[in-house]
């Protein structure tokens, strides 16, 4: 690779700033309509309150600052079922059997399976399918215009299946994952409830536990799906408006993947609720308080100079409450990458989903602007 091929990744830019390279410049202006088009008010007052660490809100914590993130996570005790949390969405679609975010030993116990089952020996069972899906879909851009979230559908549905043994329809089973976390998006997020929330959510997670072996796994096919689907797209996309094709290889991809999946942070907001009254970053912090802690801002990203280690994970939470399924998301992107990387392609459709439970496109195209030399 020449410099010039390399510059927009490494130039160092200096918190978003005019020193930030215009080519990154064009994919954060992309990614952002996906906040601002889904939950325009939420992230309005998310950016407004950004630059103070701990922000309160009444009975709601706003948690911007990277120390004050990952305290929340690792030292103030969690109600693990409350309204309104990723634990108690998980009650409601598991019925209580597997929770993210349980207390004791049930708690350790669920996670340390839950990490085995998602372990570096996951990346390489699940491979295989990866690479049938996009040996598949991936040559549609030597013939014309390639659409990716429908792709990032389907290669979250077979890892969902790989990973929890359902035979349905691959396809089918992401989308009722889908629907079920949409369904569910509301009571994660502060605001008025439609008067039917709750017994759609019902429904949706039914129709989602029918299709999988065992009900209890329902919550790791919606982690699965939800978070590729956000994902994969809004990372494709910001390699493509920052002409980062060039730097794509199997040597890097992994990094790239990690530092893309940093800048799009597809889980930007974990809601919870405090356990008990607590001190954050010199705020008090009350039992019963919501705390909605920003995992974007955490990770630095609103910030396109490099980040370390930290602040890529950040995006996956931290401590007893970090996402075992991390290595599993960042392997999916740098597969997904290589794939696309030969064509360099180019956004010219993109539509925003207003209905997913993270931010994300309904729609974005993808075409080819050179073809692959066969090897």
């Amino acid at each position: 690779m020449s410099r010039d091929d390399t510059a927009a990744w490494d130039r160092p830019a200096v918190g978003g700033t005019a020193a930030e390279p215009a080519r990154h410049r064009a994919a954060r202006r992309r990614d952002r309509r996906v906040y601002l088009r889904s939950h325009p008010l939420l992230f309005a007052l998310l950016a407004a309150t950004r630059r103070r660490p701990v922000a309160r809100l009444g009975r709601t914590v706003l948690v911007h600052g990277a120390e004050a993130y990952r305290e929340a996570l690792t030292r103030i005790p969690l109600d693990r079922t409350a309204p309104g949390t990723t634990g108690g969405a998980a009650a409601e679609l598991t019925s209580g059997g597997l929770l993210f975010d349980q207390d004791g030993a049930e708690h350790r116990t669920a996670r340390r399976a839950l990490a085995v089952e998602l372990d570096a020996s996951a990346v390489r069972r699940l491979r295989p399918h990866w690479r049938a899906v996009l040996t598949g879909r991936i040559p549609e851009l030597a013939d014309g215009d390639l659409e990716l979230v429908s792709l990032a559908r389907e290669l979250a549905g077979v890892t969902a299946s790989a990973l929890t043994g359902a035979t349905a329809c691959p396809v089918a089973l992401a989308g009722a994952a889908a629907e079920a976390a949409a369904a569910a998006a509301r009571d994660h997020l502060p605001g008025p409830r439609p008067r039917e929330a709750a017994r759609t959510a019902a429904a949706r997670a039914a129709e989602l536990a029918a299709l999988l072996p065992d009900p209890r796994d329902a919550m790791v096919a919606v982690a699965a799906v939800n978070t590729s689907v956000a994902a994969l797209p809004r990372a494709a996309a910001w390699c493509a408006d920052a002409g980062l094709w060039p730097a794509v290889d199997a040597p890097g991809a992994p990094a790239l993947a990690a530092e893309l999946l940093r800048l799009t942070a597809p889980s930007p907001l974990l809601p919870r609720v405090a356990a008990a009254d607590a001190v954050l970053a010199g705020r008090r912090v009350r039992a019963g308080d919501r705390l909605i802690l920003v995992a974007r801002h955490a990770a630095g990203a609103h910030r396109t100079e490099p980040a370390g280690p930290a602040a890529a994970q950040a995006v996956f939470g931290a401590g007893p409450h970090a996402c075992p399924g991390a290595g599993v998301a960042r392997a999916l992107l740098a597969e997904l990458l290589l794939a696309l990387a030969p064509y360099r392609p180019v956004v010219v459709g993109a539509r925003v989903d207003r209905r997913a439970a993270l931010p994300g496109w309904a729609e974005l195209t993808l075409r080819a602007t050179r073809t692959p030399v066969p090897t």
